[in-house]
């Protein structure tokens, strides 16, 4: 090594040699840790004074756990099992790029030891999952924080994707931003539309543009609905889907084989009831009848919507399109 460095980092270089290279299935002998020192930072100490090093570190607080094999740094803040899960899910979240995802990926790599990262392959295929294009999200995110700290309203282009794979202008937003929201992997944008006069849910993955303006934005309390706050039982009753309109008693009568799956897109927020017919459940929720009219259509062959009689009537009608279409 061209650079060598003062002996006195000695301490800090053998923590981050520890960090780097040693866990309970990986301990460094003495010889090694100086090894490192010299082949890494150019600092040549004789053993006492690793030992020495050592000791002062345990003094520090720091977990390095001493064996016949040597040691190893036993605490980090993350065990591998649960940088697996979060590295899962920025795989999983295709609301962010391919780019941003590898590097995120990168720095939690980092959160663990060289053989952590051996392990991890996932970084190398990230580009075949179905992410975002759209490289704005992040600053989209730190945008919507300044704005709703500042009570301020934000404009913005929603997009669509054409038949090119791109996006494209679909309409400009001026609204009052409230919240993020995590849903079905997708993150949304819970705002105020002044000129719509409701609330919206637009996916961020799907806005571009975006500026702070200078109009002070809609207080909560000033929406209807809203007048007390947050309601997140309300909120929830916009799902399977995020939709605006006011959520209403469904009552569907499904097959038992897709109660784990009734139970995926609900939760808590479904009453089951038997049904005279075998292999049948009645469920009830309250939720939004446009979302439930899209969520029925996709389970077609195991759900019958019974009321109300307005959604059940929306539902045969687009059978009825669907049908005219496959003639």
């Amino acid at each position: 090594m061209d650079n060598f460095e003062p002996k006195k980092l000695a301490l800090l270089r053998i923590w981050q040699i520890l960090w780097e290279h040693s866990d309970y299935k990986h301990p460094l002998t003495q010889e090694e840790i100086a090894q490192h020192l010299q082949n890494d930072y150019g600092i040549s100490i004789e053993r006492k004074a690793i030992s020495r090093n050592l000791s002062l570190l345990k003094e520090a607080g720091a977990e390095i756990e001493s064996t016949r094999e040597g040691c190893y740094l036993v605490y980090r803040d993350f065990e591998d099992s649960e940088l697996h899960l979060l590295i899962d899910g920025v795989l999983c979240s295709k609301h962010i790029t391919a780019k941003h995802s590898a590097d995120l990926i990168d720095r939690l790599c980092g959160l663990s030891n060289k053989y952590f990262r051996s392990r991890v392959k996932n970084i190398y295929s990230v580009r075949d999952w179905g992410k975002t294009e759209n490289p704005a999200l992040f600053y989209n995110i730190e945008l919507i924080d300044e704005a709703i700290e500042q009570n301020c309203r934000i404009d913005y282009n929603y997009n669509k994707i054409g038949i090119d794979k791109k996006l494209h202008k679909s309409s400009h937003q001026v609204v009052t931003p409230y919240q993020m929201l995590l849903h079905n992997q997708r993150y949304y944008l819970m705002a105020y539309s002044e000129y719509w006069g409701n609330m919206v849910f637009h996916r961020l993955d799907r806005i571009t543009n975006m500026r702070l303006t200078e109009e002070v934005g809609t207080k909560l309390s000033e929406v209807p609905g809203y007048e007390n706050g947050f309601d997140y039982k309300k909120l929830a009753s916009s799902l399977p889907y995020l939709y605006s309109d006011e959520p209403v008693r469904i009552t569907f009568i499904a097959n038992v084989g897709i109660v784990d799956q009734i139970m995926d897109w609900f939760g808590n927020n479904v009453r089951f009831a038997k049904c005279p017919d075998e292999g049948m459940i009645e469920a009830t929720v309250t939720a939004s009848p446009q979302a439930m009219e899209h969520w029925a259509m996709q389970y077609i062959d195991f759900v019958e919507i019974k009321s109300p009689e307005s959604l059940r009537e929306a539902v045969r009608q687009s059978l009825e399109i669907g049908v005219e279409k496959y003639r």
